[in-house]
């Protein structure tokens, strides 16, 4: 049980790093669906106002930054760091959720 804890953390702990110091540097071109927009010319066509600007976490995120940090490199690692952090929960809440605990072996 120790040793999977102290895997698990480390984990965390590298993809921490990773979104902190390395997230910053990423590319600015257009990623995804946003460089096939733009390759096959139908990006005009996007929803001026999406739904998901109508999340509650609009209102703190933009794209790959925080809204309120006016430096880019530090508020794309503040992003980074919290979205490691929501998936590493979800996925942890998810994980308690789906394996049962075990009874303690009697002898």
């Amino acid at each position: 049980m120790h040793k999977n804890r102290i895997f698990l953390f480390s984990g965390l702990a590298l993809a921490l790093s990773i979104a902190a110091f390395i997230s910053p540097f990423a590319s600015k071109d257009p990623d995804g669906l946003d460089r096939v927009s733009q390759d096959l010319k139908f990006e005009e066509k996007a929803i001026e106002n999406p739904p998901t600007k109508q999340l509650p976490f609009a209102n703190i995120f933009d794209e790959y930054s925080v809204k309120t940090v006016p430096d880019q490199k530090v508020s794309t690692a503040i992003a980074g760091i919290t979205g490691t952090l929501v998936v590493f929960g979800l996925a942890w809440g998810v994980g308690k959720l789906a394996v049962r605990k075990s009874e303690p072996k009697q002898k």
